[in-house]
This record gives C-alpha cells, structure tokens and sequence, in this order.
C-alpha cells in the first residue's frame, strides 16, 4: 500500500459487504481513518477485525439504517464533534430492487430502491456538505450503473435511481466547482457481489472481478491530488 490516504478522514456506506467493505478496508490500509456505516452488527465488527489486523488501528463503526435520514444528521454531528471535518465521502449502499416489468412493480418497492438509492445519497450530500468543505481536499464518491445510460428491460428501479443519483452528483460537483471539493461516480462494471448474483443468477461468479481488485479506481477519486470532478469513471 502507498500511504496515499494518511491522515485523511473517510466515511464509507454499506461498509459491511461487497464493494463497500473492500473500499473501507482499503482506505484504512492506505492510512486513512474509517467511519464505517451499515445496517449489520456483526459484519462490521467482522471489517473491524480485518481492518485492525491490516493496519493497527480500529474503524468508527457506524450500525445504523441510511433510509433513517435523520440518522444520517446524527452522524455528521458526530463527525463534525469528533474529527471537525470530513475528507472523503464513499456512497457504495444501494438496492437493488425486483426485476420485471414497469407495470408490475409494487409503489413500496419503487419506493424503497428510491429511498436508498437516492434519497440517502442526497441526504448524505446535504449533511456531510459542510464538513467536506473543511476539508483542504473534500471528495465525494458515489457508486453507479451503466444501466443509467442504457435502456435496458426490466431493470426499472434500479436504473432510473441511479440516473437520478448521476444528475444529482453532477449537479452538486457543479456548484462546488469553485470549492475544494470534488465530487464523482464510479461505475464498478461486473463484480463478485450478492446484488450480481441476485441479478445474474446464472452466472459463474468466479469469472468476475472481485471488490477488492477495483479499490484501486476509488483511492485515486479520493486522494487529495486527484482534481477531476463531476464525472463517470470506470473501475478498472
């Protein structure tokens, strides 16, 4: 590892599994100090674990719903009493919701991915905003799909949220363009995670990438010598 983190501040979302997790453990071997959020417990008592064998030093573990927006006031007032600041913003959580056809969707289904995907993410962005901006070098990250872009039958939910969550990024990566802040998405492509597989049940997992081998794309994001902003990038 390079160190390329040290002494920088990163909260990252759905840190218990999959890509989340890989990116909070790596952030911490690159020096910096993890929030760790997530809905489970165990899992992140399990990537503290990892975290303290790999670096020393444990994460801030965070056991805490996204969609209980007014939690997600509580931590940035955490954060703020804590640290004064926030350097890196991770927002990897996200639903994927049931795949049919629009007409056959339920409201609370629609809703639920729309909460997550959305709703949390803006919420995020509106309480972590101040504390990004105190940062030398405050970077957000957000997680997206190429099904954002492409049309694609039976992904309803999913893709319309996350075309919401690139507007959504993009326009606040506008209006921090005079700031220090950067904002930008990562479009993972295909990875070993439980949300592939319930979304490809047929495929051999063992023929994708696994999410520690694109945590790389997501370091170079979140370093203070990376200026790009308001943009989509593939993870390599």
């Amino acid at each position: 590892m390079t160190g390329r983190l040290e002494g920088r501040i990163a909260l990252v979302t759905g840190a218990s599994r999959g890509i989340g997790r890989a990116v909070a453990l790596r952030f911490a071997e690159e020096g910096a100090t993890v929030a760790a959020m997530a809905r489970t417990q165990g899992a992140l008592e399990e990537l503290d674990d990892a975290i303290r064998k790999a670096t020393g030093q444990g994460a801030m573990l965070i056991p805490e719903s996204l969609t209980d927006f007014d939690k997600i006031d509580q931590v940035a007032q955490g954060l703020y009493q804590r640290f004064g600041k926030l350097d890196i913003l991770v927002g990897a959580a996200a639903a994927l919701g049931q795949l049919s056809p629009m007409g056959h969707y339920k409201p609370k289904m629609w809703t639920d991915v729309f909460d997550l995907n959305v709703h949390a993410n803006w919420r995020l962005l509106r309480s972590m905003d101040g504390l990004l901006q105190q940062s030398i070098a405050g970077r957000a990250i957000f997680v997206t799909s190429k099904v954002a872009s492409e049309a694609r039958m039976y992904w309803g939910p999913y893709a319309a949220s996350k075309a919401a969550l690139e507007q959504m990024v993009k326009t606040y990566a506008a209006e921090m363009a005079h700031t220090t802040v950067r904002a930008n998405l990562i479009d993972p492509g295909a990875v070993r995670t439980k949300m592939r597989a319930a979304a490809y049940p047929g495929e051999d997992p063992m023929t994708l990438k696994t999410p520690e081998e694109i945590t790389g794309a997501f370091v170079d994001l979140a370093a203070a010598d990376f200026t790009k902003t308001g943009e989509v990038f593939k993870a390599q």
